[in-house]
């Protein structure tokens, strides 16, 4: 038996709750993983408390994050006793995910926990800084260096944002951060951000073309933020979308694309190939200084989960929560 937290649905309504959990009722997957830590994103709290569609099965353990050691396989490529580390791949949707003690997965889901990281650190990175390092590889596969000029970083004080901060300042270039909460504006500055601005500015619906400002652009918002975001991009510059904080929707005119060669790259995280994951881990342990990681992400126990779950998309959460599923 073990811990975790099991999601149910059925005619008595939605809930979410810490349970005791059999080995047999874990889905089919070639390594079972002793799970150390998982972390709370945006889709795990919309997972937690049905406000968004995302448990596609129930009953469900949520978490689309685990770092862990292998204790059975049959996967040629892992061997007892192996550190793994997962993100995505529809674990914590379809699959049962990272918010409990045991997992079992498929082994081409997992990747090496790289030498550089501990357990703690790969769940601050987790998948929210997995898909912001996903973020600047591809502003830099599009020509964007930091002699191009300023990046802008939207919803700046959560997950994503927060390392995709700290990776651009690492890395040189000039960052500016977006945020609703004035009050993070000392952290945003801390992580590397050159300025701090309302999110205000952005979230009402604008103008086709404003004033060209970005040379590029980390976008977790989406709707009206990803619509000015884009509209007030520097000719030949780009915009990376991975989010939808605000809405799917995307209230945009054709403007920027024809008249400014501005491009729109979408960043997919939980189906992104293996060469590429190994890639963006690879690269987290030279462009991401991990003294910061101190300052993006906190730690929580599994029975906290759940109260957590409500504050993260009430915007009331900082950066990183690391989930200790042992605690």
């Amino acid at each position: 038996m073990f811990k975790g937290i099991l999601i149910e649905k059925d005619d008595s309504g939605y809930r979410a709750a810490v349970q005791e959990l059999d080995e047999n009722q874990l889905p089919e997957g070639d390594v079972m993983v002793r799970v150390s830590h998982s972390t709370l994103n945006y889709k795990d709290g919309l997972a937690i408390t049905g406000r968004g569609p995302v448990v596609r099965k129930f009953p469900l353990v949520p978490g689309i994050d685990l770092v862990g050691t292998v204790e059975q396989t049959s996967n040629p490529s892992y061997k007892v006793g192996d550190q793994v580390v997962l993100n995505g791949w529809g674990v914590g949707e379809s699959h049962w995910g990272g918010l409990a003690q045991k997992a079992r997965l498929k082994g081409d889901w997992l990747v090496p926990l790289p030498a550089a990281f501990s357990s703690k650190q790969a769940m601050a990175i987790g998948t929210a800084g997995y898909t912001a390092m996903l973020c600047v590889m591809a502003l830099e596969r599009h020509g964007v260096t930091p002699e191009k000029g300023e990046i802008l970083v939207t919803g700046a004080a959560g997950g994503v944002g927060s390392v995709a901060v700290a990776i651009l300042s690492k890395l040189g270039y000039t960052v500016v951060g977006v945020t609703g909460r004035s009050e993070e504006r000392g952290f945003l500055m801390g992580l590397g951000a050159s300025e701090v601005l309302e999110r205000s500015a952005f979230s009402a619906p604008g103008k086709p073309l404003g004033r060209e400002r970005w040379a590029g652009a980390v976008d977790v918002v989406g709707s009206h933020t990803l619509a000015n975001v884009c509209a007030t991009t520097r000719y030949g510059g780009v915009v990376t979308a991975c989010g939808l904080a605000g809405g799917m929707d995307l209230p945009a005119s054709v403007a920027p694309f024809i008249l400014r060669g501005v491009t729109l790259a979408g960043v997919d995280s939980v189906m992104a190939p293996r060469d590429l994951r190994l890639q963006a881990w690879q690269r987290l342990t030279t462009d991401l200084d991990l003294a910061k990681l101190g300052q993006i992400a906190k730690e929580i126990g599994l029975n906290d989960v759940v109260d957590m779950a409500s504050k993260l998309l009430n915007g009331q959460v900082r950066g990183r929560v690391i989930v200790d599923v042992n605690a």
